[in-house]
């Protein structure tokens, strides 16, 4: 349990003499203060209770004695009551000529509250009559040790164990062989065709960062989702294509080599992108939230892919019995990704997941088939070839959902990144549990359709 923190604040006392100067010079006359007047500004712990004190040197006219003649009070409001909550105030009697209050609060998210700190004069037959009105004293809450934006870059409870989870470990092998073996896919003559003809690329782009965003904030709107779990939204299809992109297409008889390269154009123009849309869609929503565009992560991504993928190339020119080793590796490895990455967004989201209500269930079950279908229908009007459909569809209809968590942990603070990150998760999830039906349905449908083949 945190221990309650007083902040010990000097009474001042106001002389009669400085109020005189104070009427001579005509500059306003304070009757509040906290402390001696040095500061306005305080620092206060995170997550801890604690007091403040207000004294006042108002004294009432009208000639009346004792006690009876200063019927007084104070009222104190935060500004911001995510930072700092006001619990009660009691009057704690006087000291000389002044007043004094106690304040008791609460901090809580890191970041600066102002106060509204107000003097009433009771000692009158009508409503109180306002003395005197500051806003130009704050608190402010410093964060946890360990709690800065980049230690929680995957957020709290499970999130911030994200790094140690035995499960990533046991992956992150098989994912770098699967990079390699996909590079062995490429086609060098596909490669060049499409810095010819880049149509398939353009359509993914379009796709992915516009069509995706209007129909995230089109249908937070028709949900009536909450503003800030709307913006999640948006920003979860405001993101790249995932590097499961050409895992699938690779699965349902796509292009690999165009799958590939629009999973790195993609995530090259998220970088513009994402603030851009982030903030259109922001502004219209009415959440302004100063957003982080996670730079390091998506140069981490772009080199996490062109690595082992350009290994991959150099194995397939220079060493062929690598080639076909790893070739046979691609389907079996992709499975258990597909599966482990299942775990793992179960895992890492089950915390945030917990208090999710249906709306942004439902909403994100319809994002990557909405995805699908529009990249299918964007392929089709442009006349591409049945593969190049079916990976352009696929680009689509697969965000990289972990870059838009890390775009919302860095940008809010911890209850509202928390809160925002449902959409994400609940994406990822829908993503991979559909796909991976899509492609569970589509070897069954091989496996049907070859014996009726082979027997005709």
């Amino acid at each position: 349990m945190k221990t309650a923190l007083v902040l010990s604040c000097l009474l001042l006392i106001v002389r009669a003499e400085d109020l005189e100067k104070a009427d001579r010079s005509q500059s306003p006359v304070r009757y509040l203060r906290i402390g001696d007047g040095s500061s306005q500004e305080f620092e206060f712990p995170q997550n801890t209770r604690g007091v403040i004190v207000i004294s006042s040197g108002y004294r009432s006219s009208g000639g009346r004695k004792g006690r009876e003649s200063l019927k007084q009070t104070v009222r104190v409001r935060s500004l911001d009551p995510e930072v700092i909550s006001i619990l009660n105030v009691s009057d704690s009697g006087r000291v000389g000529s002044a007043s004094s209050y106690v304040i008791g609060i609460r901090s809580g998210s890191p970041g600066t509250a102002p106060l509204l700190i107000q003097l009433l004069d009771l000692d009158r037959d009508s409503e109180p009559v306002l003395i005197e009105e500051r806003s130009d004293y704050s608190i402010r809450v410093a964060a946890a040790v360990g709690d800065d934006p980049g230690a929680r870059l995957l957020g709290s409870g499970g999130l911030s164990h994200f790094s140690e989870n035995p499960v990533l470990f046991a992956l992150l092998p098989l994912i770098f062989v699967n990079k390699c073996a996909f590079g062995c896919k490429v086609e060098l003559e596909v490669l060049l065709g499409l810095l010819r003809r880049p149509v398939p690329l353009l359509l993914g782009v379009l796709g992915q960062f516009l069509i995706m965003p209007l129909y995230a904030y089109a249908l937070s709107r028709l949900a009536g989702l909450p503003d800030a779990l709307s913006l999640g939204l948006v920003i979860t299809c405001s993101a790249p294509g995932g590097g499961g992109g050409y895992l699938y297409s690779l699965l349902l008889g796509g292009d690999v080599t165009l799958a590939i390269s629009m999973t790195l154009i993609s995530t090259v123009v998220a970088a513009a992108a994402m603030p851009l849309s982030s903030a259109l869609y922001g502004w219209l929503l009415g959440v302004h939230a100063a957003l982080h565009v996670p730079f390091v992560k998506i140069l981490g991504t772009l080199l996490f892919i062109a690595i082992p993928i350009s290994l991959g190339v150099l194995v397939k020119l220079r060493l062929p019995a690598v080639t076909d080793v790893l070739l046979a590796l691609i389907r079996p490895f992709s499975f258990v990704l597909i599966v482990g990455g299942i775990f793992m967004a179960y895992q890492m989201g089950s915390s945030i997941l917990a208090d999710v209500r249906p709306p942004i269930v439902a909403a994100g079950v319809t994002v990557p088939v909405v995805g699908l279908l529009a990249g299918l229908g964007l392929a089709r009007l442009a006349g591409l070839p049945l593969p190049q459909r079916k990976t352009v569809s696929i680009e689509v209809g697969v965000q990289n959902s972990l870059l838009a968590l890390a775009v919302m942990q860095l940008s809010f603070r911890r209850a509202d990144a928390d809160y925002v990150s449902q959409a994400p998760f609940i994406v990822a999830l829908s993503s991979t549990s559909e796909m991976l039906l899509l492609v569970l349905a589509h070897v069954a449908r091989r496996r049907l359709c070859l014996p009726s083949a082979s027997s005709a």
